[in-house]
C-alpha cells in the first residue's frame, strides 16, 4: 500500500487547523488504498521517509526561515534518505505571520538537494489561515490521490 507522509510542525492551535485540514484531504473517504503517516516535525525518522512513497511539508515562518523543528527533520534525515528518495512527490504549506520569503527558499533548496520532485503548488501565505483551509485540504487530497 502506497503511504504519504505528512511532516509538519504546528505549535500553535491555529497551525494545527491547517494541518488538520492538510490531513482531512489526505484521508477523504474517495482517496483509497492509501496510508496517512503523520509525524511531528522532532519525531520523525529516516526509516519513516524511506518508507513513505510521498511527502507533505508543513511549517510556520519563522524568524524569515523554516521552523527549527523542520530544519532539524531535514538535518537529521537528509544523508540517510537523499539517493534512495530521490523523484518522489511532495509539497508543503508555509504559513507567516508577515513573510514567507526566506522559508519558501530554504524548503526550495533543501527538496531540491534531496532531489524530490514537487507534485503540486505549495500552499504560501501569511495572515489569517481560515481562507486558506480549503487549499490545504485539496493539498493533502491532492497527493494523496497522486499515490493511489
Amino acid at each position: 500500500m502506497p503511504r504519504l507522509l505528512v511532516v509538519q510542525h504546528c505549535p500553535t492551535p491555529r497551525l494545527a487547523e491547517l494541518g488538520d485540514a492538510v490531513l482531512a484531504g489526505a484521508r477523504d473517504d474517495a482517496i483509497e488504498g492509501v496510508e496517512v503517516v503523520v509525524r511531528a516535525a522532532l519525531d520523525a525518522t529516516v526509516e519513516d521517509v524511506l518508507s513513505a512513497d510521498g511527502f507533505v511539508l508543513g511549517t510556520s515562518a519563522n524568524l524569515g526561515y523554516i521552523s527549527g523543528a523542520l530544519k532539524h527533520f531535514f538535518d537529521t534525515v537528509y544523508n540517510d534518505v537523499r539517493e534512495p528518495t530521490a523523484k518522489r512527490p511532495f509539497s508543503y504549506w508555509i504559513r507567516g505571520g508577515y513573510d514567507t520569503i526566506g522559508a519558501e527558499r530554504a524548503m526550495e533548496s533543501i527538496t531540491t538537494g534531496l532531489q524530490w520532485s514537487l507534485a503540486a503548488p505549495p500552499l504560501v501565505f501569511t495572515g489569517d489561515i481560515e481562507p486558506h483551509l480549503e487549499e490545504a485540504t485539496e493539498l493533502g487530497g491532492t497527493l494523496a490521490a497522486l499515490l493511489m
